[in-house]
């Protein structure tokens, strides 16, 4: 008996719907897929017609070329192809399209690895490791592609980049037959053999699939299947000089592993017509077994304020816009990490945006929002002052004595447990205290009620006081705010809601209180489609994206671990820096404001 998809209990929560989840629901209705058969690891016909009954229902397969960091979009795929495989009993293999050896490096490889684990996805299932690269079907691609030469459906061309551009055609105008087309079987065999061997030359020949260079789908004029590059691959070093083009490559790499559904972005809905022309002629031969798989395109993800280019987020780190690919301005996986973004917000953001056929925006702040919904209920208070001024308390002393400091304490989780002890954080209050400078006005416009001469206030889990001056400097600018304890009115004490007040303010002990750098970030760039229309997208940097301030922070606060995020009480949500952030030198990243309020 089979086990039972994820879908199919009855206590499990109903995804919303899409194209996508329809098709597979229909495969499995219809049975499309139930007399494949897997081997146990990738291969051609003969070898998984050896193989068992596949206990996967459905395949997929997330397959990023190891040529940079992945992005946010990147994460919406990754939730796509591996949710869709956990909601419906199957399996989503990990492949690296490693076929450009110029481009690629194991940096990259290691850090997509990290980042699909981090995002809460592995790639074990039933036993297997369904890790795969597609160097690692290189001899098969090169078998496939001599099958193609000898039924007639593959030529090598010796004409030069220009000349094959010109002869391609146009949109308005048929292309032109190669004069190497007409070739025997026998002779397109022989060149081939000579470009693996190494006889020609990078560019002097290309191996191209015969279909119809009159055809409106420009894909279908003959595309190339192989090019020469005399390069070191990263992982089958100088074993080959020729490479696998992508689509030639993709299609094989799904047959292989048996993909049943393969998910690409809208803009490979024009190469969907080779996909399935090689597929057909790769199964007819008896090379890949049947039934193919079937790719199905979905809108890519474009999100406001955001750039997700690799090349122009390349030239970002390399002209030093930005501190690294990890930066947390940089919309990549590692950078969204360092910033503050879990990984169930970024599974609830894919979740949220849904999947459609059809481009649009999506606005930054749905990305923010949800992230704000994750750590409002996870992430521990505490207080912490970014732009300090020293309150001093006049009557500390007198009420106290000398030097005393009084200890407080407040709740550490925003919403207790039934039945559990709610964890709380510890702090004193003593005759000075760090308070934020804006938390101060000699002279009050309407509506303050914070801390101006003659007005009462309480210190958030300590006591009410009652402002009564300022002193200042030479310059005009307030040095020290003035202030007393309205007695017995500490929090939590009894009767100390006598004294009703219009404000509470955060505050930080001097005694306790610990200097931390904290780094205020807002979004990199001004222009909402910073890249739109041909724009030179550095010109819409925002020059204020950065902001560094000593601030002072709570004990609880101090005792951080590297990516413990918190809620700073008033300011937002932060998460100490994980690499820079040490017991020493607390360092702390701002993640998202407790509400949106971009451009208000």
């Amino acid at each position: 008996m089979s086990p039972t998809a994820p879908n199919d209990r009855t206590d499990a929560p109903v995804k919303p719907s899409n194209f996508l989840r329809q098709i597979i629901e229909h495969d499995l209705s219809a049975g499309t897929y139930a007399q494949r058969r897997w081997a146990g690891s990738p291969g051609d016909a003969a070898h998984h017609a050896a193989g068992q009954p596949d206990p996967a229902r459905i395949r997929t397969r997330f397959p990023p070329e190891p040529n940079g960091y992945l992005h946010v979009g990147h994460a919406k795929s990754i939730c796509l192809n591996f949710g869709l495989a956990r909601d419906y009993g199957g399996v989503c293999h990990m492949r690296f399209d490693d076929t450009n050896p110029e481009k690629e490096d194991t940096e990259y490889v290691n850090s997509i690895l990290d980042a699909v684990q981090w995002l809460g996805f592995n790639w074990d299932a039933n036993g297997t490791r369904h890790l795969y690269q597609a160097s690692d079907y290189f001899d098969f691609m090169y078998r496939a592609a001599e099958h193609l030469i000898t039924t007639g459906h593959a030529y090598v061309d010796e004409q030069s980049a220009e000349e094959m551009r010109l002869n391609r055609g146009d949109f308005g105008k048929p292309g032109v037959d190669s004069p190497f087309r007409a070739r025997t079987p026998a002779e397109n065999l022989a060149r081939f053999r000579a470009m693996r061997a190494g006889e020609l030359a990078d560019g002097a020949a290309v191996l191209r699939a015969k279909i119809d260079m009159a055809s409106p789908n420009i894909n279908l004029r003959d595309p190339a299947l192989y090019r020469i590059k005399h390069a070191t691959h990263h992982h089958t070093g100088d074993a080959w000089c020729i490479y696998p083009m992508y689509t030639f490559a993709h299609p094989i790499e799904d047959a292989l592993e048996q993909i049943t559904h393969s998910i690409c972005t809208l803009e490979f809905e024009d190469q969907r017509p080779f996909y399935d022309w090689l597929m057909v002629r790769l199964i007819d031969g008896g090379l890949l077994a049947s039934p193919p798989p079937k790719q199905y395109e979905f809108a890519r993800l474009n999100l406001t304020y955001v750039v997700t280019s690799k090349r122009k987020l390349a030239q970002l780190v390399t002209q030093g816009h930005v501190n690294g690919w990890d930066d947390p301005r940089m919309p990549t996986i590692v950078g969204l990490r360092r910033r503050g973004y879990t990984p169930q917000s970024l599974q609830l953001f894919a979740e949220r945006i849904g999947v459609t056929k059809s481009d649009s925006w999506i606005d930054h702040s749905t990305l923010e929002g949800c992230l704000r919904e994750d750590l409002e209920a996870h992430a521990r208070r505490g207080m912490a002052v970014l732009n300090p001024v020293k309150l001093v308390l006049t009557n500390w002393d007198e009420l106290m004595g000398p030097g005393h400091l009084e200890p407080c304490s407040l709740p550490a989780l925003p919403h207790p447990v039934e039945g559990v002890d709610s964890p709380m954080r510890h702090f004193t209050v003593g005759r000075e205290v760090w308070i934020e400078r804006e938390d101060f006005e000699e002279v009050p416009p309407k509506g303050y009620k914070r801390l101006f001469p003659g007005n009462k206030v309480r210190l958030k889990g300590g006591y009410v006081i009652e402002c009564t001056g300022c002193t200042k400097d030479t310059n005009g600018t307030v040095t020290e705010v003035l202030a007393t304890v309205v007695p017995d009115t500490k929090s939590g004490t009894p009767g100390s809601d006598a004294v009703k007040v219009k404000a509470a303010i955060t505050w930080v002990g001097v005694a306790d209180g610990v200097p931390a750098e904290v780094r205020l970030y807002e979004r990199l760039f001004l222009d909402a489609q910073p890249d739109a229309g041909g724009k030179d997208f550095l010109e819409s940097l925002n020059p204020h994206s950065l902001k560094v301030v000593t601030a002072i922070v709570e004990p609880s606060l101090a005792q951080a671990q590297p990516d413990q995020k918190f809620q700073f009480e008033r300011h937002g949500y932060f998460v100490a820096d994980r690499q820079d952030h040490t017991a020493t030198h607390p360092v702390f990243n701002f993640a998202v404001g407790l509400k949106d309020g971009w451009g208000k």
